[in-house]
């Protein structure tokens, strides 16, 4: 059997501001990049954006910003995606509860810790992001409130990875959905991987095609704020009184918007988590409330 090699292009970017260089590496990746490099030079700052040469112009249209240079987009040496995709991926510690682990690499199992098998394939949503482990930290913190009969929905589900959080830690039942049609085998095979099954359904499509008037006791969304603010007054319309809403992918600096748009709707701020990734990017995730009737 032959390998499957993927041909990529690195495309370097210049600028002069630490929070362009973030909305960059934001636009980048929502544009397809496979990954990016930063680094500092006098005066500047230098990105260093890998993606599969199909998408390069894409991607190379998406970080050209107002301030931003493009000095270059160069082929870089084929990948074998078949093995070297594999190569990095181990156990991620999301918890002591929980971690998720790639089904093609084995491990022991910590004493009191759950885990779940999570194969990304082309579906992004594994933990290692940190707008991913955020969500996750929200999802472990808040499945104690989940009881059975109870509803969670995953906005761009990708791998599936935040509803199967839920669903591992919790005996609550889940519906998930994204606009990429891979996400969706890829999210029902993990379901089926993880013996979750029967408590998961997923679809590809939009938020709108979910039936009217359905509600949700825990509503999570992992997306760069540019796909979030379009759908995000219906998304909030999905919260159940009582529900919570966790958003992540968001810069730290896209917060405010966003919680002023929920109080607006009657959502109250219920916290923030904040990581930095290895480029030295601030991002963020926010939780809000639905009061209960009284």
């Amino acid at each position: 059997m032959s390998s499957r090699q993927i041909d990529f292009a690195r495309i370097t970017v210049r600028v002069r501001e630490r929070e362009l260089a973030e909305r960059i590496s934001a636009e980048a990746h929502a544009a397809g990049a496979s990954g990016l490099e930063e680094r500092d030079e006098e005066g500047a700052i230098r990105l260093l954006v890998y993606a599969p040469v199909t998408l390069a112009q894409q991607v190379a249209d998406a970080v050209a910003l107002p301030g931003a240079r493009v000095t270059g987009v160069e082929h870089e040496a084929p990948v074998d995606w078949s093995e070297s995709w594999k190569r990095d991926l181990g156990p991620i510690e999301i918890s002591p509860a929980l971690r998720v682990r790639p089904s093609f690499t084995p491990a022991p199992l910590p004493a009191g810790q759950r885990e779940l098998l999570i194969d990304p394939g082309q579906a992004f949503g594994t933990g290692a992001h940190e707008s991913t482990r955020l969500a996750l930290e929200w999802v472990l913190a808040l499945a104690p409130r989940l009881d059975a009969g109870t509803r969670v929905l995953d906005v761009g589900t990708g791998s599936g990875v935040l509803a199967l959080a839920a669903l591992r830690m919790s005996e609550t039942s889940a519906v998930a959905f994204d606009l990429d049609p891979l996400a969706g085998p890829a999210a029902r095979d993990n379901a089926h991987a993880n013996d979750l099954a029967e408590r998961f359904t997923c679809f590809t499509g939009a938020l709108a095609a979910l039936r009217g008037g359905e509600h949700f006791e825990l509503v999570v969304a992992n997306l760069l704020a540019s796909e979030l603010r379009p759908i995000f007054d219906a998304l909030m319309e999905r919260v159940a009184p009582a529900g919570r809403l966790v958003v992540s992918g968001l810069l730290v600096s896209e917060c405010a918007p966003l919680l002023a748009r929920g109080e607006t709707a009657g959502l109250q701020f219920a916290g923030e988590r904040q990581r930095e990734d290895g480029s030295g990017v601030a991002w963020a995730s926010v939780c809000m409330l639905r009061s209960a009737p009284p």
